[in-house]
């Protein structure tokens, strides 16, 4: 794909890995449709990134809201190219102490808000004569079981499936579907986490950004369906 004048939504946008994702974007030429719940967040991006970021605050738990903006915002003239669901959060206990306002704040962020984008946004994609791309960000978190995860590794293996089933369904539609599996990077997903901190050693958003940028750029009948990233030392530089 040449992303140059290529239309994407890429949501959690305001922050962390979504806004190195936006930043990248725009710097080859996109118009980037940034989501997330936080106004001023997505206003102060848009302030670095200038107007081919349109900020745009909406939670995507919300189905009718982004129903909504779906309609309002896309018609035959303007179709997107490019979905990256991004926006997830992590909240981290054992089973019996995981408050259920925490599990089903990650079930419907992580999993259901991924399956409101696209069911509203797979009929424009395939209403495209281009090649399209969707790209769900799940997590290392959504292969291995951990401890004190439960709920996200249930979210983000739940994100693996969705993926696996929707790229086998969209391929003949010239619509590519890729699930990233990252391990850690350093952002402030890790504020949530026990005993957990960011830290220098962790992978940068911005390298994240590029493995992006490669996997939207390969051919249109070349797809990458699922890839893993981890640092290669992940220990705190003060363990060394």
């Amino acid at each position: 794909m040449d992303i140059t004048s290529k239309i994407a939504i890429v949501t959690g946008a305001s922050s962390g890995i979504g806004a190195a994702f936006s930043q990248a974007l725009v710097d080859k030429g996109a118009t980037v449709y940034g989501l997330a719940r936080s106004t001023d967040k997505l206003q102060r991006l848009q302030q670095n990134l200038g107007k081919q970021f349109h900020p745009v605050p909406l939670d995507i738990t919300d189905h009718e809201a982004i129903d909504a903006w779906i309609q309002q915002t896309f018609n035959e003239t303007l179709e997107p190219d490019i979905l990256i669901n991004n926006a997830g959060l992590g909240r981290f206990a054992n089973v019996e102490n995981l408050p259920l306002e925490d599990w089903e704040a990650m079930i419907n962020t992580n999993l259901s808000g991924i399956f409101y984008m696209c069911r509203k946004v797979v009929p424009l994609m395939k209403d495209n004569e281009n090649t399209c791309h969707i790209i769900n960000i799940a997590s290392i978190a959504g292969k291995v079981g951990n401890p004190q995860l439960s709920g996200y590794n249930a979210s983000k293996f739940g994100v693996r499936g969705f993926s696996e089933a929707l790229f086998k369904e969209l391929r003949y539609d010239k619509i590519k579907v890729s699930c990233f599996y990252p391990g850690s990077i350093q952002t402030g997903f890790f504020s949530n986490a026990n005993d957990s901190e960011s830290h220098a050693n962790m992978m940068q958003p911005e390298d994240v950004a590029r493995v992006l940028i490669n996997v939207l750029e390969t051919p249109d009948n070349f797809l990458i369906n699922a890839i893993t990233m981890r640092p290669l030392n992940p220990k705190h530089p003060e363990e060394l």
